[in-house]
This record gives C-alpha cells, sequence and structure tokens, in this order.
C-alpha cells in the first residue's frame, strides 16, 4: 500500500514537471495511462494539469485532456483552485471560446459554478471584457438561469464589470437585452450610472487633447454601435462564413485586404467586427456606388496624417478615444432611457436584489461578519458614497456630458445634495470644473435656490471658489500662472451672478475674500519669487540682445560712399533685410527688458496676477522672441554678402539647415507659449493639456 503511495506521488511529481517544462505530450501519455492524474493538484494553488494547460492556452491539449476526462474522471473538471476558479473560468477569463466550447460540451452545467467571490464563467468573461466568450457562454446557459449566473451575492451584475472595465460595447449590447439592470445596485448601493459618473476620461470633457490632436479627433468617423444577438452560436465556428459574398478561392485576397485595413488608423472595421456588426436592413448614409470613393479619402486622409508625423499607433489610439467617448454618451442614453425615474434619487438606496444559488445566505452572512469586524471609516465611507447621486459624482468629476443628459430627462435633478448638503453648483465650484459651471450658467431654470444653495458649514459658491483646493485640473507651469488660474476662477464665478448674490459671510463669519487671501498666501509668495527670478533671467537675456542689435545696426555691410556717403549696398534686397531686421531686434529686446523691469518692480498684489502681470509677461516673452528671429534674420542677411559670389545658390540652403535646431525649440516651445496665451485671455478657465514641470 505504501508502494502505491510513493508510487502515486512519483507520478504527480512527474506531471507537474513537464507541464511546467511544457512538454504537454508526455503529460497527455501520463494521464492517459492514469486517468486519476487528472485530479491531482499542486499544493501551493490547488491547479490541476487541466487548469494549466488552459493557462498556457494549449488547445489541442486541452481537448484531449478532457476526451480522456469525460470517459473516467468527469469531476475533474469541476476542481477549482484557491479562488474557486475551475478550467472553465480560466478559459473565459482570457476569452479563449474553442475551450470554453470544449469544456461545456463535456458539461453544460459549470457555466452556473460559482467560485469563492460567487462569480460565475459567464461573469468572468464579462469582467474580462471578453466580449466573444460572453457571447457563447451567455447561448449555453438555460434562459431560466441567465439572470442567476449574471450576478454575484453581493448584488454587482455584469452591466457593473462591463462598465467598471470601459467596456461600452459589451455594455450597450447588454443593456439592450436586460434593461432592468439599469437600476440594479450593489452592496455599495451603486448603480451602473454611478459607476460611468466615477470615469470621467471616458467622456471627452475629461479627456485634455493638443491642439493638433483636437483637429484629428474631430476629424475621425465613428459608427454606431450595433446591437448583437447574445447566445449566437460560437464565433470561432462562424468565422469561416463571412459576411462578404465572394467565391472560395477570393477568400485569401479577401482576408489580405481585411488585414491591410485593420493595420492603419482604425477607421476601418476591424475582422473581428464584420459578423457582429452587419445587419443587412440597416440604413445606409450613402449609396453603395460611394463606397469606393470613401475608402480613397479616408485612406488619403490616413496618409497625409502619417506625412505630418502622427503614425498609425497615434492615429489609433485618438481613433479608440473618440469611440470610447461616444459609446459612453450613448450608454449615458440608454441607461436613462432603460432606468425608471422615480427610482433617479438614491438617497433611499433599495438593497441589491440577489438571485444566486442557495448559498447566498450564508455568503450574506460571511460577508456581514467580515464588514461589522472592518472599521467605522469604511462604513462612513460607504454611506457617503450612498448619498450621492449620479449627477453629484458627475458635477464633482467634471463630466458636462452626463449632467446635461441627466438635466434633459430629469430637471428636478438640479435639486440633489450629498450629506454635506452640497449640489451639482457647489460640487463643481468646489472641484474646479469650469465646463460644468458654466453649462449649470447658461442653463435656463431657476437659478435663485440653486446658485445660492450653501453647505452644511454655510459656504456658498463663492466661499468654495476662494478655498485653495488640491485637486487642480488646470496644469499650468508656474507658481504665478497657477496664482493667475486661481484668481481668474474666483472671479468668474464671482462676476457670473450679479452684485452681492451670494452670502457674504458662512457660520465662521469669514468672507470669500477673507478665505481667498488666507488660503492663497503661499501661493502668493511663490508666485512672486517665480515672476522675479524668471524676469531676472529673461532681462539678462534681453540686454544681450539689445546689445548685439545695436552693435549690428552700427555696422553697416559694404561700408559708406566715399562720394555721397550713403551704403554702397543700399540697393540690394538683402541689405534693406538687414536694415529692418536689425532694428526690429533692437526695438523688440529693449521692450521686452522693459516688460521685465516692470514685473520686478510690481507690487505683486493678489489682483496684479489676474491680468496685469499675466499679461506683461506674455508681452515680454513676445517681444524677446520676437528680437531673437529678427536677429537671426539680420546675421544672415549681413553673411549673405559674404556668400553671394561662391555659394550664392547654395546660402539659402544653408541658413535653412543653420537654424533648423532653433526651429525645433521654437516649435516645442511655441505649443506652451500659445496654451499660456489662451489662458491669459480666456474669461473662464480651462483645462490645460500640458503637465506641469
Amino acid at each position: 500500500m505504501a508502494f502505491a503511495i510513493e508510487d502515486a506521488e512519483d507520478i504527480k511529481v512527474k506531471l507537474f514537471d513537464y507541464a511546467m517544462q511544457s512538454d504537454w505530450e508526455a503529460v497527455v501519455r501520463i494521464c492517459k495511462q492514469h486517468p486519476s492524474a487528472h485530479k491531482a493538484v499542486i499544493p501551493a494553488s490547488g491547479e490541476t494539469i487541466l487548469y494549466m494547460a488552459v493557462s498556457d492556452k494549449e488547445e489541442k491539449i486541452v481537448e484531449e485532456l478532457v476526451e480522456q476526462i469525460s470517459k473516467s474522471e468527469l469531476d475533474a473538471l469541476k476542481i477549482g483552485n484557491e479562488e474557486g476558479d475551475t478550467p472553465l473560468h480560466l478559459a473565459a477569463s482570457i476569452g479563449n471560446v474553442q475551450m470554453c466550447k470544449c469544456i461545456t460540451d463535456k458539461d453544460p452545467k459549470l457555466v452556473g459554478v460559482r467560485n469563492r467571490e460567487t462569480e460565475t464563467p459567464l461573469f468572468l468573461a464579462a469582467r474580462h471584457g471578453q466580449k466573444d466568450a460572453f457571447l457563447f457562454l451567455h447561448g449555453m446557459c438555460e434562459s431560466s438561469e441567465r439572470r442567476n449566473y449574471c450576478r454575484r451575492d453581493d448584488g454587482r451584475n455584469i452591466l457593473h464589470c462591463v462598465i467598471d472595465g470601459e467596456y461600452f460595447d459589451m455594455a450597450f449590447q447588454i443593456i439592450q437585452q436586460y434593461g432592468d439592470l439599469a437600476d440594479s445596485v450593489d452592496e455599495n448601493g451603486l448603480t451602473p450610472l454611478h459607476l460611468l459618473a466615477s470615469k470621467p476620461t471616458a467622456f471627452r470633457s475629461g479627456t485634455p487633447l493638443s491642439w493638433f490632436e483636437r483637429i484629428i479627433y474631430h476629424c475621425m468617423y465613428v459608427e454606431d454601435p450595433k446591437e448583437d444577438e447574445l447566445g449566437r452560436q460560437c464565433p470561432q465556428t462562424s468565422k469561416s462564413k463571412q459576411i462578404l459574398q465572394c467565391p472560395e478561392n477570393y477568400q485569401t485576397c479577401m482576408n489580405f485586404w481585411s488585414i491591410i485595413k485593420t493595420s492603419d488608423s482604425g477607421s476601418f472595421p476591424r475582422i473581428g467586427d464584420l459578423t457582429y456588426s452587419y445587419f443587412p436592413n440597416q440604413k445606409r448614409m450613402l449609396p453603395p456606388n460611394y463606397d469606393i470613393c470613401f475608402e480613397f479619402i479616408k485612406f488619403a486622409y490616413t496618409t497625409m496624417l502619417v506625412f505630418l508625423g502622427f503614425g498609425f499607433e497615434k492615429i489609433k489610439k485618438i481613433k479608440d478615444m473618440k469611440t470610447k467617448h461616444s459609446r459612453a454618451i450613448q450608454l449615458v442614453d440608454e441607461l436613462l432611457q432603460h432606468g425608471s425615474k422615480s427610482k433617479y434619487n438614491f438617497k433611499e438606496q433599495p438593497r441589491p436584489s440577489n438571485s444566486s444559488p442557495s448559498n447566498t445566505n450564508q455568503n450574506v452572512k460571511e460577508r456581514s461578519s467580515s464588514v461589522a469586524g472592518s472599521s467605522s471609516k469604511t462604513t462612513n465611507k460607504k454611506d457617503k458614497e450612498k448619498k450621492n447621486t449620479p449627477i453629484l459624482i458627475a458635477a464633482k468629476n467634471g463630466v458636462k456630458e452626463m449632467v446635461e443628459k441627466i438635466l434633459e430627462v430629469n430637471p428636478v435633478a438640479i435639486n440633489d445634495k450629498n450629506e454635506e448638503k452640497k449640489n451639482v453648483v457647489l460640487l463643481a465650484v468646489e472641484n474646479r470644473q469650469p465646463e460644468v459651471y458654466e453649462l449649470l450658467v447658461k442653463r435656463k431654470f431657476r437659478k435663485d435656490s440653486v446658485f445660492r444653495a450653501v453647505d452644511n458649514n454655510g459656504n456658498s459658491a463663492l466661499h468654495l471658489a476662494a478655498k485653495f483646493s488640491n485637486y487642480q485640473p488646470w496644469h499650468i507651469p508656474g507658481a504665478a500662472l497657477q496664482m493667475q488660474w486661481e484668481m481668474k476662477w474666483y472671479k468668474y464665478v464671482k462676476n457670473s451672478m450679479p452684485p452681492h448674490f451670494f452670502t457674504h459671510y458662512n457660520d465662521e463669519k469669514r468672507t470669500p475674500k477673507e478665505i481667498f487671501t488666507e488660503a492663497h498666501s503661499e501661493l502668493l509668495k511663490e508666485g512672486g519669487k517665480w515672476l522675479n527670478s524668471t524676469s531676472s533671467s529673461c532681462s539678462v537675456v534681453a540686454t544681450l540682445i539689445a546689445t548685439v542689435a545695436f552693435a549690428t545696426s552700427a555696422t553697416v555691410p559694404g561700408d559708406f560712399s566715399e562720394k555721397n556717403g550713403k551704403p554702397n549696398l543700399a540697393h540690394q534686397s538683402a541689405f534693406n533685410l538687414f536694415a529692418v531686421s536689425s532694428l526690429i531686434a533692437l526695438c523688440s529686446s529693449v521692450t521686452s527688458l522693459v516688460m521685465f523691469l516692470a514685473i520686478l518692480t510690481s507690487r505683486h498684489q493678489e489682483d496684479d496676477f489676474h491680468e496685469e502681470l499675466p499679461r506683461k509677461l506674455l508681452f515680454g516673452l513676445t517681444a524677446l522672441f520676437i528680437s531673437i528671429a529678427a536677429m537671426l534674420v539680420s546675421f544672415c542677411a549681413g553673411h549673405f554678402f559674404v556668400l553671394k559670389d561662391e555659394l550664392k545658390n547654395a546660402a539659402l540652403p544653408v541658413y535653412a539647415v543653420t537654424c533648423l535646431p532653433i526651429s525645433f525649440f521654437a516649435i516645442a516651445q511655441f505649443s506652451l507659449y500659445f496654451d499660456l496665451a489662451w489662458a491669459t485671455f480666456r474669461k473662464v478657465p480651462q483645462r490645460s493639456y500640458r503637465m506641469a514641470f
């Protein structure tokens, strides 16, 4: 007997050694000779040989092992690891439809097996965004059990998961089939709309883009999502029946053309999307004979962008970004359409509806006991989250699109408040969300009750705008410019309403002006130091340029004529260019020097940072850039007389190559320079795509 035990242990050791070495043929041979080896597990993780084969994505090996298991040890398919995940759980997580089909063909009930987190393979497929695996497993479920398999014991369902993972295409398909999930809540009282409101980067208003990226973004075309039929046949088995009707000998050429289209900017549909996004009865935007022209225009547009320095990956990234934004907005519409208006106010949260197997009560008791043993801080945090409605979360995160959509469907939501009695206006002002606040200011409704509201400390919107928040949606280099944005935000909120509109004193008998002065005292000092150091450095450069420009303007190329005292080269165009550019360089450098000296002698008061100091800085930098450019032009014009005899034709290319490094530096700095100029002259502070450095 002892010998048999030792022999079994030796087989187990050899089996896992072969598996770790990826010698799967030896593994299949041992399992065929010893069927009990299918139930052997690794002590550390509890994984079986089949689980390891699925993890290595060995489809043929998995098929052979499953075939062996079905003949003798069928229960081995149900063995899970330490987390309770069966091989089908893993296959669904990685999205391998062929392995899911292989396992469920032998035991379809495995679709309903739950792990320790009470998650089914169907649930895991949705959680990891594996659309094909989800569609296949959904079709394998019995219609009466599908809703049970789509939910965990804590109330979290597949719609929560796909929104949390930003798989909006799947979310769109799920809500089309299960519209009642739009009102579903988890154990924290969060609905799908709550989760979507907490993802500002899923919307255009929360994604900063450069000016050139914005141009590409608006030129991209995004198709509307199509409703898939959940529960269709396995995607792997339907690949041969493509929608493109062509002879079989043409299939290779069509596949090659599909790959070419997939590798470009993403403006064309992917191969995997051809089957699922095709509907013969769909209304076309253009006649069929326009397709070739449209494809050519898209190809030419993509090629032009590549020549301009934007590679395929960059273009595809922007395309995917716009697709995500479009899907998010459409998902908001679907959630609001399927969600009940009477259930919009989630201040009194319903309990999550659980439809799990009979072990639900036991799991709930275990979770309740663990929650009871946790700190009260966590409980208070959850209670706080429950009292935030989706529009409040959206206003806090700056999701302008969601705030607008919710107010269109349910205007009463404008009166929602959290536990601190802060409404959408107060949250937008406190978290520096200019687009949301501007939307509320322009919207037509009774503003007295909403904009005059105060929180539980008596702070009005102007009090909250006066505070220095740790969250800064605008990334501007330098403390002085940061102070400018703070002052702009305070002034904008103050001037958005009539005089004396906001409450003057809070519960602590403090005015907004007093709060602003105290909260920004340190930033005011840092801003003054930053301005002084920047002005000092720039004034030194301006002085050097002024000195060189003066010496250059006093030195005339070709000297003067002894007869009439006029310059000998006065009638040549290069001389005129030299004279004008040297004069511009001198005047501009002196002007910038005066501006920087004015900044150095300024009082550096709070109101000075609003417009006076930033405009002086911008004007001084502009004059400095002009003086540098004019000095280079005057140098090239004066040096032209040296090269005109021997290298006359090569002069222009030589100067162009010489100025190339400076041009690259200027182009790199001008984007930030224009961003600062735009920020200085705009009335409403806006987000910047530039990160602080």
